[in-house]
């Protein structure tokens, strides 16, 4: 792949801590024939800090999005090179740049990828829940039914949720998180990821909502753990063994073996499985 034929680039630009910047997204900022963003001052400020020279920059917003992304299009074809960045982060993860690149790729032209700083994938990694199943919600809505259908979502979800909050909001979101999902449901509040006063705090939804009744200061991410699945009746414990068992396993295998798929404890499924095996072996003839 040749860096210098026509593409589009998404670059991830710093959360907080220009350090973390890749080398390779400097050098594709330095290199392309011009620099699509959400924000052309703050963008613009950025290449300065980063030491790139003045470049092209062209705006691509929700307000012009339509238009800005034909002219993307329009360039590339001529043979030029882009980049897109947003303000901050991963372009499209919760941020703008979805349509641009939908644009792009129904013309039939390259997007290229420089990962780098998320938000999200950083507070779910700094949080300590379960990162094997996950969702990003962004922004609640803040009010009326949307709201409420979505928080009755999270609450019932078994994948971890992360989401966006502006710090005057913080304490009430927490608030009804701990009303929809329970008090104790876990959750992690992260503040001013990678910057000087990052703040991390974990508790349960209502430790939080007290924790936070005052506003903080700085960009939050909130991540909440998922439902734990509702315990499996006798009933099903007992199928799930008879199935086992009818598969070849042993009783020690089988009671271990749904133990794990059913996430109980191996003492649930032991006194079970014995005394299925003892039954199964008083109806042989």
């Amino acid at each position: 792949m040749s860096e210098s034929e026509p593409r589009l680039w998404l670059v991830a630009t710093p959360i907080g801590n220009l350090a973390d910047i890749a080398p390779r997204a400097v050098e594709v900022l330095r290199d392309v024939s011009f620099v699509t963003c959400e924000d052309t001052r703050r963008t613009g400020l950025l290449l300065q800090r980063l030491g790139i020279g003045p470049r092209p920059l062209l705006a691509v917003h929700e307000h012009n999005e339509a238009a800005a992304c034909a002219q993307v299009v329009e360039r590339l074809e001529a043979g030029e090179t882009a980049a897109y960045v947003t303000d901050a982060g991963m372009p499209t993860i919760s941020d703008p740049g979805q349509r641009l690149v939908e644009a792009v790729a129904a013309a039939g032209l390259p997007v290229s990828v420089v990962p780098g700083p998320s938000a999200p994938v950083a507070a779910l990694a700094l949080s300590g829940l379960p990162t094997d199943r996950w969702v990003m919600e962004g922004f609640l809505p803040r009010s009326g039914n949307a709201r409420s259908a979505r928080l009755a979502e999270i609450a019932g979800s078994s994948r971890t949720a992360v989401l966006f909050e502006s710090p005057r909001r913080l304490g009430a979101t927490l608030a009804d998180l701990a009303e929809a999902c329970g008090a104790d449901r876990p959750a992690v509040v992260a503040r001013e990821l990678t910057k000087l006063h990052e703040e991390v705090v974990r508790g349960t939804v209502a430790e939080l909502a007290a924790r936070f009744s005052e506003p903080p200061r700085g960009e939050i991410v909130v991540v909440v753990a998922p439902a734990s699945p509702p315990d499996p009746s006798d009933e099903e414990i007992a199928a799930e063994l008879t199935e086992a068992l009818d598969a070849g396993l042993s009783t020690r295998d089988a009671a271990a073996a749904v133990a794990s798929r059913l996430g109980i404890a191996r003492n649930r499924t032991y006194p079970t499985a014995v005394a299925l095996a003892r039954s199964r072996e008083t109806q042989k003839p």
